[in-house]
């Protein structure tokens, strides 16, 4: 590693100090982050059992959710292992190649998540103000087209960050104040001009998190006025029903995320208390989604019951 007055040149690793100000009770810390990472791991490798497995879950909304599960599974992946192995082992330092790999392949799952919520909310918008051409709108050609275009946008966008960041050479430090490799926690390690990828890196938050986040407002603004126009009670709380579980798992990760964004950005607050958050914000909302999926999703926990609860011969 190259080093010219307190700079270092081209560096091949970095060192990841976990959660400052937190270094003596990281080890603590550790195990409720296990927990939320097996909760997610378990949650999210039953959904991917179920789903596939039962005929009476190949709708759009379920594979859609497949398709959440699995882009939860590799957030948990991409990010535990090195986090925990910093808290609990001291394995503080890591190649600076495989910090950018860490790095695009976090912001890259998390912006295929909110793709994925934007398709998930176009799913509701169709079969609540147009159910006659749901299934002729939304056919397994046109689910695997937006999965596939929601994947290419994150993978496109998100790419260019670790590009912009190999071509800086100088550095003012190789100590990256977080718990895993996070793109403006990188970019703030740069002793050379680094307005090209704070620009870009609020192009990409506002392409993928601002575009889609407007868009499913606007989604749910033409379903609640759906749902206010039927005649009866019942079927408004029958509609707004099938409804509930999306939008816990959008406000959950919305609201998470634009705080993360923000304070990490525009924000003073202490540096303990945002990783705390943005961990919390990658790691929780993948522990949470089966959870509410589970519960709130009627044809979910049956299935679930049948698994757990019913002898085998015993499903029809």
């Amino acid at each position: 590693m190259g080093s010219t007055n307190m700079s270092y040149l081209n560096p091949q690793t970095v060192i990841l100090i976990g959660i400052p100000g937190l270094e003596h009770v990281q080890f603590w810390i550790g195990f409720p982050f296990l927990g939320v990472c097996l909760l997610a791991l378990l949650g999210n490798i039953f959904l991917l059992i179920i789903i596939p497995s039962d005929h009476r879950l190949h709708q759009p909304m379920y594979i859609f959710l497949a398709v959440l599960a699995a882009t939860d599974l590799g957030l948990c992946v991409a990010i535990a292992p090195k986090m925990l192995a910093i808290f609990w082992f001291g394995s503080y330092s890591m190649a600076f190649n495989a910090c950018l790999t860490q790095l695009f392949f976090i912001h890259a799952l998390q912006g295929m998540e909110s793709g994925i919520l934007l398709a998930m909310a176009f799913d509701r918008y169709i079969a609540i103000c147009n159910p006659l051409r749901h299934t002729s709108i939304l056919t397994p050609l046109f689910l695997f087209r937006t999965v596939l275009m929601v994947a290419i946008r994150a993978t496109v966008l998100v790419g260019i960050l670790p590009i912009l960041l190999k071509r800086l050479q100088l550095f003012q430090s190789v100590v990256i104040v977080h718990s895993y490799c996070e793109h403006m926690a990188v970019v703030k390690l740069a002793a050379e001009d680094v307005h090209l990828n704070r620009s870009y890196g609020l192009f990409v938050a506002f392409a993928i998190l601002g575009f889609d986040m407007i868009f499913v407002f606007v989604s749910y603004i033409l379903i609640f006025q759906a749902v206010f126009r039927l005649p009866q009670k019942e079927a408004r709380l029958k509609a707004f029903n099938t409804c509930t579980a999306h939008i816990a798992v959008f406000l959950e990760f919305y609201i998470l995320a634009f705080f993360s964004f923000f304070s990490h950005r525009f924000g003073h607050v202490s540096p303990y208390v945002h990783i705390l958050l943005s961990t919390i914000y990658l790691l929780v909302p993948p522990a949470l989604n089966p959870i509410i999926y589970g519960v709130k999703t009627k044809e979910i926990h049956m299935r679930v019951a049948q698994i757990c609860i019913l002898k085998p011969g015993t499903e029809q």
